[in-house]
């Protein structure tokens, strides 16, 4: 039995990694669903794979930064879909990394306003449309760094995903009497090309591995699977939480 029938799910940071395996479970498991990166082409590549495989999805391209982006992606499911029930924002980027002394203030906003402004920007217009359907599950995507992990040299990085985990908090309580749930996912590390510029060597690999209980980063699509929960009737009764999805990252000692 397929968990998100006759649901309509936008999907921010499609293109790859997390983002792109959850849209493909997302219309595997019944969902129609609005895809969206900078990169046009790899959308469209994702929509003709789900396409095959008998789902639906559009993708609409564009800059997450971008206000209006967010509102055409509403837009787009309440034209195609007639309505919206699930948001997974989950786009992101590392920022500027180094030394936070020699951290350039362009540098520091441009990661805010990807990381922390955008996912805002999008729930701005994504919270209304899930009003009008009498709820919906809103999902961040943040991390364990700067939650239960401190790291040098990515302050911008943790401020900004830690600001998503009060934003979650903050909507949780403020839309939950109306039927919307919102809840943070905060993977551990994943292999995905945005990881690729914390693991460029196979001692930095080894080392990243080693942080985590289960000895190994994760796969997108095990990621994926957490954000169905999130995104399904399954987490009927779960609102404003920081799910941990990080093979132990944030117990491990050994």
């Amino acid at each position: 039995m397929t968990t998100l029938m006759n649901k309509t799910a936008i999907v921010t940071g499609a293109s790859s990694g997390i983002g792109r395996a959850t849209a493909r479970l997302f219309a595997q498991e019944g969902a129609n669903v609005i895809v969206t990166a900078r990169r046009s082409d790899a959308l469209e590549a994702l929509v003709g794979e789900i396409e095959r495989d008998g789902g639906r999805a559009i993708a609409v391209a564009g800059d997450i930064r971008d206000e209006a982006l967010a509102e055409k992606l509403v837009h787009a499911a309440i034209h195609h879909f007639g309505g919206l029930d699930i948001a997974f924002n989950n786009a992101g980027t590392n920022g500027e990394m180094g030394p936070t002394p020699g951290l350039s203030l362009a540098g520091w906003n441009e990661t805010l306003a990807t990381n922390l402004t955008a996912p805002f920007l999008g729930a701005k217009y994504q919270i209304p449309a899930m009003l009008d359907r009498g709820g919906g599950s809103l999902i961040f995507t943040s991390t364990f760094v700067g939650y239960t992990a401190g790291m040098p040299g990515v302050a911008a990085y943790a401020a900004s995903k830690s600001g998503l985990i009060g934003l979650t908090q903050s909507l949780a309580s403020e839309f939950g009497p109306r039927g919307v749930r919102v809840n943070a996912l905060l993977p551990g590390g994943t292999d995905t090309p945005l990881a690729e510029a914390w693991v460029g060597t196979p001692e930095a690999l080894a080392f990243v591995e080693g942080l985590h209980a289960l000895k190994r980063r994760a796969r997108p699509e095990e990621i994926a699977r957490s954000a169905l929960y999130l995104a399904s009737d399954a987490s009927s009764f779960t609102t404003g939480t920081a799910l941990l999805v990080d093979g132990g990252v944030s117990i491990n000692r050994t």
